[in-house]
């Protein structure tokens, strides 16, 4: 039950994000809004992680692999590609879309083992999965 309720704050957040995101690009550009969001979420974090949680090891991030030090990179990437479809095709669309990419890649992920995680046997009920919910984008964009 709490990871529902996580992945539903994500997503709740990640909405939220985008659309503020959206609205401060059209002020001040879209690259500058990525790093304005990188900077304020950085420093959310430091806050959050020096006031809140108590194994503040720094020393444990030379463990991290080289590899999957990119995470960040990928949020400037995220900020961008979600402000610019917003702008595009409006925030239900993108969502939608946003959500079947991610199911479309965590399902390569799931089937290869990629990323040190564990294989897992796909069968037409989740092939079925995504196909209803390509229909479904198709649904809402006509």
């Amino acid at each position: 039950m709490k990871g529902i309720i996580f992945a539903c704050l994500g997503g709740f957040f990640i909405t939220l994000q985008g659309v503020a995101n959206s609205r401060i690009s059209q002020d001040i550009g879209t690259w500058q809004t990525a790093a304005l969001t990188q900077l304020t979420g950085f420093v959310a974090a430091v806050i959050i992680l020096m006031l809140f949680i108590r194994n503040r090891d720094i020393k444990k991030l030379k463990q991290v692999k080289p590899l999957y030090l990119t995470g960040g990179t990928f949020a400037a990437v995220i900020i961008f590609s979600n402000v610019t479809a917003i702008h595009h095709i409006g925030v239900t669309l993108s969502v939608a879309v946003l959500l079947i990419a991610q199911l479309g890649l965590t399902f390569l992920i799931d089937c290869n083992g990629w990323f040190s995680v564990a294989k897992k046997k796909m069968g037409i009920t989740q092939f079925i999965g995504i196909a209803l919910m390509i229909a479904g984008v198709i649904v809402l964009k006509y």
